[in-house]
């Protein structure tokens, strides 16, 4: 899950162990904290990745894994003309190559490849357990997994061994999947401390955003984008509490979509707030997020929202293409921030509206939620990471006070931005208190007020807005410069759903257009989502360019530093 607030650079980089020549070698392979390597030459775009013989047939090209859907593999697979094995390695081969210079994946699976086999012997004895069989997925390092460690980012959980997998990973294996490994994130989900700079934690680094690797790929889901984003995973798990999954989807230009809270179960989830947090897929395809979500969701007793789920919500996902015909959509255009940003977000209504959807504007106010947010944020997290810690066997600190204790000591945790936001979750008011339980109620009260009045005033079905603005420069002496707009706080404090889907490119970074909707309106959002996505087709495969060519870009007001908000959670 991700705040508005950044973690520090990284000014002395940490070694990643040598990578295995052999893919046999790469099964095995832990990768050690370290960033990736200098981004002095340019790399092969994907389309230049030819296809490498190995025992188990022809790895898939960057091409081929960029365009594969689910049901496209599901298909190939049935019939024969794919294995779990073969898309598995064809993943870890291009992790192998590319990722020394996006920092995107912690540490592959040892256990991938032998997961891809047993899938491909389950299909061909009793056919698939459903839509992910076989299917590799990474997961951000926030999420339990009893066979590979869990750091959220932090030195101070390198001992941790949760005892028992996530939830949603549980329901991952249940269904099929193969766990890729753990994906790179802002550490801590970027509610350590101001100054930091997304996509880098203590363990892993800073990750790249794959269009240009000089651009940051926001946070705190940075590795989860990132790695889709460059055909490094097939689909990923990433985490929101205010932006952490809708904003590096829309930088790196895939979709994410936050899920309604108490969709997805959050038990075995690094947390920051019960009253925010939730997990949710990203992808590069719509109708991949889609049949994820299918398999996440689900009651689970150790998640208590998850009870809340109505007996309308379907428990399975088919987006309808033809969505936006007739559709009323609000349009919260947040211009006049990011003059790039608001030209994309023009041509796609234009898109919305050639595609037969009747478009409304509307405004969200959201600067009134900001300071209660952070005011209930900072007591919840204090709760709520104490509890975390307690349950989580391992050697690490017991408590928020123990994580601020090993910070002050540790050589590399504080080197590039402190940790402020620890200290005031650790010294203000309590989650029971009663100025941290007004502030919750005004924060969220509100922000079911704003989406739900405008909804129900102009009779909407949504509300579009801009999901970013162009990816800045990394910076890691002093931290991230969000420029342009932001459409993530309303939803994220209602607990309502977002989806995020590429808009095009603003010269060469992408943008994404947000679908905002009423509690438990995932599956009309998604359907909406994937409408805009067929009418448009605006999704770019990343180039891996070191920079941008021009060097005149440099003077860019774009991507100049602003006092604009901290970086998502």
């Amino acid at each position: 899950m991700q705040t508005l607030l950044r973690p520090p650079p990284l000014r002395h980089r940490l070694p990643r162990r040598p990578l295995a020549a052999s893919l046999a070698a790469l099964a095995g392979l832990a990768l050690s904290a370290g960033a990736p390597g200098p981004a002095c030459a340019t790399p092969p775009a994907p389309a230049a990745v030819a296809a490498v013989r190995t025992g188990t047939g022809s790895l898939l090209d960057g091409d081929r894994l960029d365009a594969l859907t689910i049901p496209r593999a599901q298909r190939l697979m049935d019939g024969g003309r794919l294995s779990s094995h073969t898309l598995t390695a064809s993943y870890l081969d291009r992790i192998r190559r590319l990722d020394r210079r996006l920092g995107a994946v912690l540490r592959v699976n040892p256990r991938a490849l032998r997961e891809a086999t047993a899938s491909d012997l389950v299909r061909r004895r009793a056919g698939a357990r459903g839509p992910l069989e076989g299917i590799p997925v990474l997961l951000k390092d926030n999420v339990d997994t009893a066979d590979l460690p869990t750091t959220a980012g932090s030195r101070a959980l390198l001992g941790s061994r949760p005892a028992t997998d996530a939830t949603l990973v549980s329901r991952l294996r249940a269904g099929g999947a193969v766990v890729l490994g753990k994906a790179n994130l802002s550490e801590w989900a970027n509610f350590r401390g101001s100054g930091s700079t997304s996509g880098w934690s203590a363990v892993g680094g800073p990750t790249a955003n794959p269009h240009i690797l000089d651009r940051n790929p926001c946070g705190s889901s940075s590795g989860s984008a990132t790695g889709v984003a460059a055909s490094l995973a097939q689909v990923a798990i990433g985490t929101e509490t205010d932006g952490s999954i809708v904003c590096p989807a829309g930088t790196t230009g895939v979709v994410g979509h936050k899920p309604t809270l108490g969709l997805v179960s959050r038990a075995g989830v690094v947390p920051i707030s019960a009253q925010q947090d939730t997990a949710g897929p990203i992808a590069r395809h719509v109708v991949d997020a889609a049949l994820t979500l299918q398999v996440l969701q689900g009651l689970d007793p150790r998640d208590p929202a998850t009870a809340g789920v109505p007996a309308g919500v379907p428990d399975r996902y088919r987006p309808d293409p033809a969505a936006l015909r007739g559709a009323r959509l609000g349009v919260w255009r947040l211009a006049g921030i990011d003059p790039a940003a608001d030209a994309v977000v023009d041509r796609s209504l234009q898109a919305l509206r050639d595609a037969g959807a009747t478009l409304v504007e509307v405004d969200l106010p959201q600067q009134e939620l900001f300071a209660d947010e952070t005011t209930a944020l900072r007591a919840e997290f204090h709760r709520d990471v104490d509890a975390y810690l307690a349950a989580t066997p391992g050697r690490h600190p017991a408590d928020l006070a123990g994580l601020v204790s090993f910070n002050e000591a540790d050589p590399v945790e504080l080197r590039h931005f402190g940790q402020d936001t620890f200290l005031a979750a650790l010294n203000g008011p309590a989650a029971h208190d009663p100025v941290a339980v007004a502030a919750r109620e005004r924060a969220t009260g509100a922000a079911r007020a704003m989406i739900d009045g405008a909804l129900a005033a102009h009779d909407l079905d949504a509300i579009v807005a801009p999901t970013n603005g162009l990816a800045w420069v990394t910076d890691l002496e002093h931290g991230d410069s969000f420029v342009g707009p932001s459409s993530s706080t309303p939803p994220a404090v209602a607990g309502y759903p977002n989806v995020t889907v590429p808009a095009g490119l603003a010269g060469r970074l992408p943008v994404g257009l947000s679908f905002l909707g009423a509690r438990w309106s995932d599956a009309d959002l998604l359907s909406l989502a994937a409408a805009f996505e067929s009418a448009t087709r605006a999704r770019a495969v990343p180039r891996l360019l070191p920079t941008l060519p021009d060097p005149a870009a440099a003077l860019d007001p774009r991507v100049a530093r602003s006092g604009a908000p901290a970086a998502a959670r």
